[in-house]
């Protein structure tokens, strides 16, 4: 979910500009911690190179990339600058690889599951309610926590297409052999191409988009596990 989708919605003015806002307080802080990730995961198993480039913090002008950042704030989903790493300071080169790239989707699924726990007990406490206050309060809770959650899981969903230089074409590495993934990685623009096709045409066709409907059924089967538990 992002700014295109926040402008063409139903809200009155106040709530979006409100959401705008949360969006590009999310997009920064999602982004920053995804690079983040990397570069902590690339340390623990041994390769210095990003914290040696000033990487390793959580200050967001160190990970924000233009395009990635525009596309995240328009679309819902995107990218930062990818964090440099060395594999060579790898004892396994592919499997460090892979983890490293996956700490990135990794952290924004768990900051995902973190915002969908407390978007539950936002949901109880707007039912339970016994003031306006107390109902606005929580219905913007609510709201922000909503765009927190699906635009982490976008986030998620979209660096795990084996495309490079998305993290799904280093996990992607660790099963494939070399000869084959480097033989693959040649054809990465028409793999691209074949990808957003297939998003256009679900979309167009089927009425289905994929990079929100993946993320959304996503929220829904999350919630479901947290609501059974409270």
């Amino acid at each position: 979910m992002g700014l295109l989708y926040l402008l063409s919605s139903d809200y009155d003015t106040k709530t979006k500009i409100m959401l705008i806002l949360f969006t590009a307080v999310i997009v920064v802080f999602s982004l920053t911690v995804h690079e983040f990730s990397h570069a902590l995961t690339a340390l623990a198993f041994g390769d210095p190179t990003a914290k040696n480039r000033g990487r390793l913090t959580l200050n967001p002008l160190k990970h924000m990339n233009p395009i990635g950042t525009i596309m995240m704030l328009l679309i819902g989903f995107g990218y930062a600058e990818p964090v440099p790493i060395n594999p060579f300071h790898f004892k396994n080169r592919k499997a460090g690889m892979a983890v490293t790239a996956l700490a990135g989707p990794l952290s924004n699924f768990v900051l995902a599951l973190i915002s969908v726990v407390f978007y539950r007990l936002t949901v109880l406490g707007i039912l339970g309610a016994t003031s306006e206050s107390a109902f606005n309060v929580l219905n913007i809770l609510n709201l922000f926590l909503y765009l927190m959650a699906l635009m982490n899981l976008s986030l998620m969903v979209f660096n795990m297409i084996p495309i490079p230089p998305l993290d799904g074409s280093r996990i992607l590495n660790l099963f494939l052999p070399e000869r084959y993934y480097f033989r693959l990685m040649r054809y990465e623009q028409y793999i691209a191409l074949i990808f957003f096709g297939i998003v256009f045409i679900s979309t167009r066709v089927f009425r289905y988009d994929i990079l929100f409907g993946i993320p959304e059924a996503i929220f829904k089967g999350i919630y479901n596990l947290v609501s059974h538990i409270f």
